[in-house]
């Protein structure tokens, strides 16, 4: 039995002004679309706010798309509603996952070149707040370096960028999780090589799956899940342990490091609802949109469609881009997922 509500009655619509009629069709859709859209509403909720201290954040309740009069906007030039380079590369990432059938990193590296050239997934096509580690990484793609070599993997460049893009794998995936923890390792390689910033991503998407498949603990039983999977690697269990340290409590600060950013999502994720989730991920600073983006997944998949304001579905922008690719998941889950009953003790 959850520890959280079940999400509300099927078949649930997404409140967007499109003439799409992007319905959920059982609870597993529901909370698959909610974690897609909570990521990029958390996304675009954060970008106005980034680079500022926490104390210079407005109170919870004046948090929106729109910063109350007289806030110093950051990329005041972004239309409020406008995901950044966090939704962008998720988005790449489930395109890539539907259009190939299986994780490819080369199509998707070449996907983030394109993101990163044209504005592939990119709001009014304009790429914007690219992470250091991220362009360097893009880069070396350009230049022919296999996709699985292009991430840094120095100590230095453990950002949060590989983590705030892998939800679309978690959702997507219905290997076990042996797969499910290797292939979230391998998407980090592309721009972020490092094992620390690996095993966050593993661990994120084992909790989104386990959040999917209803356990009370669901954040528990991802760390024990992970734990177990790598008895037989002890440099990885080590990083786990000694970097990562997932038991200690969800404290964070915002930061743009993956270890912070996966505390910080944890504290956020702690709030009753999901406004809440995303306005204690703001009030962090620093880091806004990103620890957003990842607390926003992780409380839509918990949540489902109907725990997400829809005033907040209604105002994010890039319609356009983002049924389409919604449509294609749901038909893609619906011919994947027949027949197949979620088990956590697959291995």
């Amino acid at each position: 039995m959850s520890q959280f509500s079940p999400p509300p009655p099927i078949p649930e619509a997404l409140c967007v002004p499109s003439t799409s009629a992007l319905t959920a069709e059982s609870a597993y859709e529901s909370r698959a679309l909610g974690g897609m859209l909570g990521l990029l509403i958390g996304d675009a909720l954060g970008v106005p706010y980034e680079f500022h201290e926490p104390e210079t954040i407005p109170p919870l309740d004046a948090l929106s798309f729109e910063p109350p009069p007289g806030f110093r906007r950051a990329h005041a030039g972004v239309p409020p509603g406008t995901w950044s380079d966090d939704g962008a590369q998720a988005l790449c990432l489930l395109a890539s996952l539907l259009d190939c059938g299986q994780l490819d990193l080369d199509d998707f590296g070449q996907r983030l070149v394109r993101w990163y050239d044209e504005g592939y997934f990119a709001v009014d096509g304009k790429v914007f707040d690219v992470g250091i580690t991220t362009s360097a990484a893009i880069r070396r793609l350009k230049t022919g370096v296999p996709a699985d070599e292009a991430g840094s993997t120095h100590p230095q460049s453990n950002g949060n960028g590989a983590l705030m893009r892998v939800l679309p794998l978690a959702v997507w995936h219905t290997g076990t999780d042996a797969e499910l923890i290797h292939d979230s390792r391998q998407q980090s390689l592309v721009t972020h090589g490092h094992l620390r910033s690996q095993l966050c991503c593993a661990l994120y998407c084992l909790w989104a799956r386990r959040i999917l498949e209803d356990h009370a603990f669901p954040y528990d039983a991802a760390v024990r899940t992970l734990r177990e999977h790598l008895d037989d690697d002890p440099a990885a269990r080590f990083e786990l342990d000694t970097e990562i340290m997932p038991d200690d409590p969800a404290i964070g600060e915002g930061s743009g490091y993956v270890v912070d950013a996966l505390h910080s999502a944890r504290f956020a994720a702690e709030a009753p609802d999901f406004a809440e989730t995303i306005r204690r991920a703001i009030r962090l600073g620093h880091d806004t949109d990103t620890t957003a983006c990842i607390a926003g997944g992780i409380v839509g998949l918990r949540l489902g469609l109907a725990g997400i304001p829809k005033d907040w579905q209604q105002h994010l922008r890039g319609q356009d881009l983002l049924i389409p690719i919604l449509e294609q998941f749901l038909q893609h889950n619906r011919h994947s997922r027949i027949g197949r009953v979620p088990d956590s003790s697959r291995s």
